[in-house]
C-alpha cells in the first residue's frame, strides 16, 4: 500500500493515535538528549501528558487522570524542585569518565538487543470486534482485578508504603539537643 492509501484509510482515532505515538517518542527523547536537566523534567511532563492520551484511546480514562495528578502533578514538581535546590553546574558534566561513558553505552545497547529481541519473538493477538468490551479500562474492571487477581501485590504495597511513611518520619525526627532553623 502506498502512502496516499495510507492516508485515506487512517480514521481519527488512529490519526491521533500515530501523532500522540510521534509526540511521545519525540518528547521522551527529548528527555534523554537535553542538557539542561530543568528542560528534561519539562519534556518528561509533556511525555507524561501524552500517554495519558493514548491512556484515554485506550478507554481508560481513570488511569489517564491518574498519571495527570500524580505522576506530572506530584511527582515531576517533586523532581524539578530537587534540581532547582541541587543546583546542577556544567563542571558536574565534565567530571564523568570515558569508562561511565563506555559503560552506559554497553549497557544501553544490552538493553536495545534485548527489546529487539523481545519484539522478534512476540505473537500479537488479532482484534476481533464481537468480543470488544468497552468497559476494560473503566474504574470498576479496574478494581475488579485488582482486588481479585491481585491482591496480595496490592497489599504488600501498601504494606511497603507504610514502612516507608514510617521511615521517613523516624529520619525527619528532631532529636532531644537538635537545633531548630
Amino acid at each position: 500500500m502506498d502512502f496516499s492509501g495510507f492516508l485515506n484509510n487512517l480514521t481519527p482515532a488512529t490519526g491521533f493515535f500515530y501523532f500522540l505515538s510521534f509526540l511521545t517518542i519525540l518528547t521522551g527523547l527529548m528527555v534523554i538528549l537535553s542538557k539542561n536537566p530543568i528542560h528534561s523534567v519539562l519534556y518528561l511532563i509533556a511525555t507524561f501528558f501524552c500517554l495519558s492520551g493514548h491512556y484515554v484511546l485506550l478507554n481508560a480514562q481513570f488511569l489517564a487522570a491518574v498519571n495527570i495528578i500524580v505522576y506530572a502533578g506530584a511527582i515531576m514538581v517533586l523532581f524539578l524542585f530537587v534540581i532547582m535546590f541541587l543546583n546542577l553546574k556544567q563542571e558536574d558534566e565534565e567530571s564523568k569518565t570515558n569508562l561511565t561513558k563506555i559503560a552506559a553505552m554497553v549497557t544501553g545497547g544490552t538493553l536495545f538487543l534485548i527489546f529487539v529481541a523481545v519484539f522478534r519473538k512476540t505473537q500479537f493477538g488479532t482484534f476481533n470486534t464481537y468480543s470488544f468490551d468497552s468497559q476494560v479500562g473503566m474504574v470498576e474492571s479496574l478494581g475488579e482485578v485488582l482486588y481479585k487477581d491481585y491482591l496480595l501485590p496490592f497489599e504488600l504495597a501498601s504494606v511497603l508504603f507504610l514502612i516507608a511513611m514510617i521511615g521517613a518520619v523516624m529520619l525527619g525526627r528532631r532529636e532531644a539537643g537538635d537545633r531548630h532553623f
